[in-house]
């Protein structure tokens, strides 16, 4: 596809540096998980889940219009793609539902983190790593504690937010603007519907829910969504993974001025640890070519 045909929102995306991308997404997405965790009372978690990759599926389908003709490898990887993503929010969502969304963040960044440092042959690299792992360890070890089963979700959603960062990488190459995005948003969407429906029946059509919901789509889906798969066009998945250092700090901070929730000194040395630990990688990293 020429540049010149691309819609207009494409060639503005365009125009913005892929680390400038990166960040926006990390803002909208830390801001839209405050705005959903308020609604969880009413939803619950996988409903709040549910109606939020339903409107960012029919936001995205309205937008790019997505053909249903695609060949058999990029079949496989906007359903792979879908299935991850639905999986990751669920497990994301299920784990706001117990702890702090800084804390949820600051474990689910372990997913980041290896893609990060995945194949470093580097001895400092394996200093970053250990140095994560102490602001895990000093996070969920303050008195008083996290949630385990909180805990196991988050780990369980890095996992996934690993598996996202090269399945999106692979989803760029292989479709053009948002096309490949909008589908595996409905995979998403359909793989997530049986858990809202089971957590919160037609409270998912409280006219608020939906309100909200739209705003945490946008915010939580669509723009960082858009702005990554962008980003990954135009960088390695180990360079999108040590970008994304700022997120558990971001996410903190949200947390705080959000939703009230305050962190213990210790588990902000934690987020810290995390966040230094990335930043570590980052400045030790080769550069790609």
């Amino acid at each position: 596809m020429d540049h010149a045909d691309r819609l207009p929102v494409a060639r503005l995306v365009g125009g913005i540096p892929p680390t400038a991308l990166v960040l926006l997404g990390i803002v909208s997405v830390q801001v839209g998980a405050a705005f959903a965790k308020q609604l969880f009372t009413v939803a619950g978690a996988a409903g709040m889940v549910t109606v939020r990759l339903l409107m960012a599926a029919l936001v995205l389908v309205l937008i790019w219009r997505p053909s249903l003709r695609l060949d058999r490898r990029t079949l496989v990887t906007v359903v792979t793609y879908g299935a991850v993503l639905a999986v990751m929010n669920l497990c994301f969502y299920a784990a706001l539902d117990r702890i702090p969304l800084g804390a949820a963040v600051t474990i689910e960044f372990l997913g980041p983190l290896a893609v990060a440092v995945a194949g470093s042959r580097r001895w400092l690299d394996g200093v970053w790593v250990l140095l994560a792992g102490t602001g895990i360890v000093l996070l969920t070890g303050v008195q008083g504690g996290l949630l385990w089963t909180g805990v196991l979700f988050a780990l369980a959603a890095g996992a996934c937010w690993a598996a996202y960062i090269l399945v999106t990488a692979k989803l760029g190459s292989q479709t053009t603007d948002g096309k490949g995005l909008a589908l595996a948003m409905v995979v998403g969407t359909v793989i997530a519907l049986p858990f809202g429906i089971g957590s919160a029946g037609t409270a998912m059509l409280d006219p608020m829910v939906l309100v909200v919901a739209i705003v945490v789509a946008l915010m939580s889906s669509v723009v960082p969504y858009s702005l990554e798969l962008e980003a990954l066009r135009r960088m390695p998945p180990r360079v999108f993974g040590i970008l994304m250092s700022l997120e558990p700090a971001v996410a903190a901070v949200a947390g705080l001025l959000l939703l009230g929730e305050h962190l213990a000194p210790a588990q902000w040395i934690a987020v810290g640890c995390v966040v230094i630990a990335s930043v570590g990688a980052a400045r030790s990293a080769e550069p790609d070519v």
